[in-house]
This record gives structure tokens, C-alpha cells and sequence, in this order.
């Protein structure tokens, strides 16, 4: 459904602090997500439901009833997520090329040359592994 010929909808700051409590939680009611963002951000219960409605319409969570409430959990982990957005901004202004989206992350400082080094033996270690 959400492929790269139709990727999902990027996550709003309110979105992806629902996502961050589903993920910590595992599972999470509407109760649960207010519950966890009273301190940082409070949300009444109908919010929680909307926001909840949305992130199921693009295609980060799914529910089950349990009782009357509805138990949400994600459908892909953070990790997932992230790298399916960073897949969409390669596409979108790199021109599908990884290793432009590098060179300007280290252009602009945002990935030191150790960082990259290590990357680079990662995936070193990797092909050995793969016997490439």
C-alpha cells in the first residue's frame, strides 16, 4: 500500500510525539497517549482519537478493539520510519543518489569524517559477511 511509487505521508511535531508514546508503550488506548504527553504536550482524549485516525489513515499504526477502546501499535519501528523519510528526501532532492545526500551532510556538518569512516567500515564489514 505504502510503497515508493506511494509513500506515506510525512508525520506532523504533533504526530510524531503520538508515535514516539506508541513506541515506547508498545501498545497504547487514546487514554494511554494523552497519559504520556500531559507533561509535554497536554491533549484532550478527542485529539488523541484524531491524531490516532490520521496516523492510521497514512499508514503508521493499526488497531484492534479491546472492550471499547481501541489498542494502537506501529506498524514499523523508528528506525523503519526514518529510514523510509530519508528515502523519500533522497528521491525527492537528490535525484535518488545516496551519496549526494552524504556529501552534503558533510558539507554542512552534519555527518563528521569519523562518523563517515565508521560507516564506511560498517558496511566494509558487512560485504565481507555477504561474501560480495
Amino acid at each position: 500500500m505504502f510503497s515508493e511509487k506511494h509513500p506515506r505521508k510525512p508525520l506532523s511535531a504533533l504526530e510524531h510525539l503520538v508515535m514516539e508514546a506508541v513506541w515506547r508503550r508498545g501498545t497504547a488506548s487514546t487514554e494511554d497517549i494523552c497519559e504520556e504527553l500531559a507533561g509535554r504536550h497536554p491533549v484532550k482524549e478527542s485529539t488523541a482519537r484524531t491524531i490516532l485516525s490520521r496516523l492510521e489513515e497514512k499508514g503508521y499504526v493499526a488497531h484492534r478493539v479491546d472492550g471499547r477502546s481501541n489498542i494502537y501499535s506501529g506498524l514499523d519501528g523508528p528506525e523503519n520510519v526514518a529510514a523510509k523519510a530519508v528515502r523519500q528526501i533522497i528521491e525527492r532532492f537528490c535525484g535518488g543518489s545516496v551519496e549526494q545526500l552524504l556529501v552534503g551532510m558533510v558539507n554542512n556538518d552534519v555527518v563528521d569524517e569519523k562518523e563517515l569512516q565508521r560507516l564506511a567500515q560498517r558496511i566494509a564489514r558487512r560485504k565481507i559477511r555477504e561474501g560480495d
